[in-house]
């Protein structure tokens, strides 16, 4: 989407604003620990996702094959009919497909709407909207623990207020 206008005013502000937050989960190793956990989970079933870098992560979901296959393992671990997925996602409209089966998936498996990012977030492929993907990524792995899927997600452990990673805003 290198063709776009770049934001200006309060759409710059709030992109900045979603970039900063997505340095702070990453200094606080929020990606890395997703990226584990996805890559033990679908070991034998899917390529490993090679960095957790937010390019390195976008790139490997954008296409909903990895989500879709992820996804379908933690319902399958419920009893709970898999989401379809086309597997060799050869265009755009096939990869939005994939996502939207995928975060249809999260919420069969009992994530609330509030946790879901868009479809437009991974796709996008910038920074700032991925900070969605990683919440929503990140609120999948504590449901899973709460369900106890046999692989257990290592959450980062939240900041203490007066640690320098806790603001307020």
């Amino acid at each position: 989407m290198a063709n776009r206008a770049r934001k200006s005013g309060i759409a710059a502000k709030i992109e900045q604003k979603m970039e900063e937050r997505y340095d702070e989960e990453d200094a606080l190793g929020t990606p890395g620990r997703i990226v584990e956990w996805m890559n033990e989970t679908l070991e034998g079933d899917h390529p490993p996702c090679p960095a957790n870098t937010w390019k390195h992560i976008q790139f490997y979901l954008k296409d909903g094959v990895a989500l879709c296959k992820f996804i379908n393992k933690l319902l399958k671990s419920e009893g709970k009919e898999a989401v379809k997925f086309t597997a060799m996602a050869k265009t755009s409209f096939q990869g939005m497909d994939n996502v939207e089966n995928f975060l249809t998936g999260a919420k069969l498996y009992g994530l609330p709407e509030t946790d879901i990012f868009n479809s437009i977030d991974l796709v996008e492929g910038n920074k700032a909207p991925m900070l969605n993907v990683i919440n929503c990524l990140n609120r999948l792995g504590f449901k899973a623990n709460e369900k106890n899927f046999e692989i257990h997600y290592y959450s980062v452990e939240a900041p203490a207020r007066d640690s320098e990673h806790w603001s307020a805003t």
